[in-house]
């Protein structure tokens, strides 16, 4: 659900994104070469003690034992008896005393925090983004870029988690994407659009082999306020529906009250009722770039408020309601748990599955070319019929 006024706000965060890229990052690096730093020298010293021991074992035919019964070994490799007093040295061992093992702790800093750098100015060399870069050092976090800073945040596992495998992902040379089972696709190839489109013929749409769409209603301005309907809306209804596309409807949301997500809500309804509807109808809330967005202001807990009251207007119509966000959003600015009861449509413009929360539409791409449509699109694919 981009148009053109939010394409070039999200060319602008990403240019100031890119220009204090490495700066922020600094402070991260810091921490992250110190933690990994003592858990290496942690995991070096146990393994040598380990290693000890077995010579030991080895040498008393299985047990390091004295004339009471089986002893331990210290941290310096000596035997000690169950009152800790040494008894011997292991066969074969160098005792090391404490300055020699402070050496070895500082070797391991050392060599933890080449390694950790090394790894990340890899990355970065290859032409992965700084998230790219930091990603793979935290498999239980997410890290997100907002409000000019990253931030890690813990995956939330009590949240319905998607399932889906990188191995599975296909992407076909036009850069089309398909989601597989066991070799045979089970996605289905959908769109979105508005009339930045222009005029679009549908049944050259439906012969590219879309299966579903959305069509946006209308939009509330992310300055004035005004709520306005898209002037396209009725004849893409009517054109995808002739050409057997199942079609589905969406509202970009800048509400910030109840009054107004309620006016959204019934505006909607009003616009979709001549229609029977096959697929959901979306609430799009997204946080400006580059703007003074009116809804980036508002709190998690506001924002959340809001969503489910669009989403409880449309259900008690009689309609599916369904939540569109992407990454910032969804770790940021919104509070899931109190929205697992509504299907989610994600975005994200990457080749892989890092957001592990459950949806069933995948935006992958905001500049899809689709036959009978002029202009670049959003491609989607949803991993199960949505209608």
């Amino acid at each position: 659900m981009r148009d053109g006024m939010r394409r070039r706000d999200l060319d602008r965060g990403r240019r100031y994104m890119r220009r204090g890229v490495r700066r922020r990052i600094i402070a991260m690096l810091v921490c992250l070469v110190a933690m990994v730093a003592v858990m290496f020298s942690a995991a070096s010293l146990f393994v040598w003690i380990r290693d000890r021991m077995a010579e030991a074992a080895a040498a008393s035919g299985g047990d390091v034992v004295d004339g009471s019964g089986i002893v331990s070994v210290d941290a310096e490799g000596n035997v000690v008896d169950e009152d800790g007093n040494i008894v011997g040295v292991l066969s074969g061992s160098v005792g090391l005393s404490p300055e020699e093992v402070e050496a070895q702790v500082t070797d391991a800093r050392q060599q933890a925090a080449t390694e950790v750098l090394e790894g990340i100015r890899t990355r970065l060399n290859d032409g992965d983004s700084v998230l790219e870069a930091l990603r793979p050092l935290y498999p239980n976090d997410m890290i997100v870029y907002s409000g000019g800073q990253y931030h890690i945040v813990p995956i939330d596992y009590s949240l319905k988690q998607h399932g889906f495998q990188d191995a599975n992902l296909q992407i076909l040379e036009t850069g089309e994407y398909q989601y597989l089972q066991d070799g045979q696709v089970v996605s289905h190839k959908g769109i979105d659009v508005s009339e930045f489109q222009g005029e679009i013929d549908w049944n050259l749409v439906a012969q590219d082999g879309v299966e579903f769409a959305f069509i946006r209603a209308a939009y509330r301005g992310y300055g004035t306020g005004k709520l306005v309907e898209d002037a396209n809306f009725d004849s893409n209804v009517q054109g995808a529906q002739a050409a057997g596309i199942k079609v589905g409807a969406y509202i970009y949301s800048q509400a910030i009250t109840e009054e107004e997500v309620v006016e959204e809500a019934n505006l909607v309804l009003e616009k979709i009722a001549p229609y029977n509807m096959e697929c959901p109808i979306v609430f799009d809330v997204e946080k400006v770039t580059g703007g003074e967005g009116r809804m980036n202001a508002l709190s998690v807990e506001e924002r959340t408020r809001l969503t489910q009251i669009f989403c409880q207007t449309i259900e008690n119509a009689g309609h599916r309601p369904m939540l569109y966000y992407n990454t910032e959003m969804g770790i940021m600015m919104l509070e899931l748990g109190a929205l697992e009861g509504y299907d989610k449509w994600f975005a994200a413009y990457r080749e892989d599955f890092y957001y592990p929360y459950a949806h069933k539409i995948w935006q992958y791409s905001q500049s899809g070319r689709v036959q009978g449509i002029q202009a670049e699109v959003d491609l989607n694919i949803s991993f199960e019929p949505l209608w």
